[in-house]
């Protein structure tokens, strides 16, 4: 078993005993707090990246159930940070000072991601888009979640300057989904001269379906009849990506 998990079955392993349970009951070497110090804060898991930022539980009750119980709550880190101060305030062992506190720090959090695409964006104008890892980079900081397919739009004018990016649509895709209508549609009012388009594979696996592989040469052959080229359909994930282009695919 990975250390990530330690905590959280020792945390499960004390559950008859669970009102006296605290992070101190941990050895000191599975507490979060020393394992961020000792390890750095990705050898966390979310549950412990909550309970640090908690600090301490509540009478009766450890921090590591409080960052449990809002986790299962909300489901996932992106909706904590999304979560508005009454609903934070509704779960048992977040108090007032403890909202504000998420709050902030996902704020803060929520500020260095605008402002990475920002710079991100600023870059690739002066610059341009040179190979699909500039793209792919661009589009990662964009996704609003990882668990969801999202395709996106990158325009660009005669000179090849990146000239804005658009999300076209999200959930799985399928012809009637990412249609050359929509798919253009920012493109021409941007009177754009090419485009690529992209969208991410949340499994992580790039490969291209056949699905992707027919929405690809759809959206070319629409492209040609438009006067708009469509200079690559990009695959990507956390990790890595799959460039239609590259593969000689396009």
């Amino acid at each position: 078993m990975s250390e990530k998990n330690t905590a959280e079955k020792i945390y499960t392993e004390q559950k008859s005993d669970r009102a006296s349970f605290t992070v101190h009951d941990l050895p000191k070497s599975e507490r979060p707090r020393e394992r961020l110090i000792e390890n750095g804060a990705d050898s966390l898991s979310s549950v412990e990246l909550l309970a640090v930022i908690l600090g301490r539980g509540i009478k009766g009750e450890s921090v590591m159930t409080t960052a449990q119980k809002l986790l299962t709550k909300f489901g996932s880190l992106n909706a904590i940070l999304e979560a508005s101060f009454e609903q934070l305030t509704s779960i048992k062992g977040i108090g007032q000072a403890k909202a504000c506190q998420l709050i902030a720090l996902f704020s803060i959090a929520k500020k260095y991601h605008r402002d990475k695409i920002e710079k991100e964006k600023l870059r690739l104008d002066k610059d341009g888009i040179t190979c699909p890892e500039d793209a792919v980079e661009l589009l990662k900081n964009s996704l609003p979640s990882d668990n969801k397919e999202y395709f996106y739009v990158l325009s660009f004018d005669v000179r090849n300057r990146l000239i804005g990016y658009d999300r076209i649509s999200e959930g799985s895709l399928s012809a009637s989904v990412v249609h050359p209508r929509e798919t253009f549609e920012s493109a021409i009012k941007k009177h754009a001269a090419r485009i690529i388009v992209a969208h991410n594979h949340p499994s992580g696996d790039t490969s291209p379906s056949k699905e992707d592989i027919n929405i690809t040469k759809r959206l070319f052959d629409a492209g040609k009849i438009l006067g708009i080229e469509l200079i690559d359909h990009i695959i990507f994930s956390k990790t890595s990506y799959f460039s239609f282009k590259e593969k000689n695919l396009i």
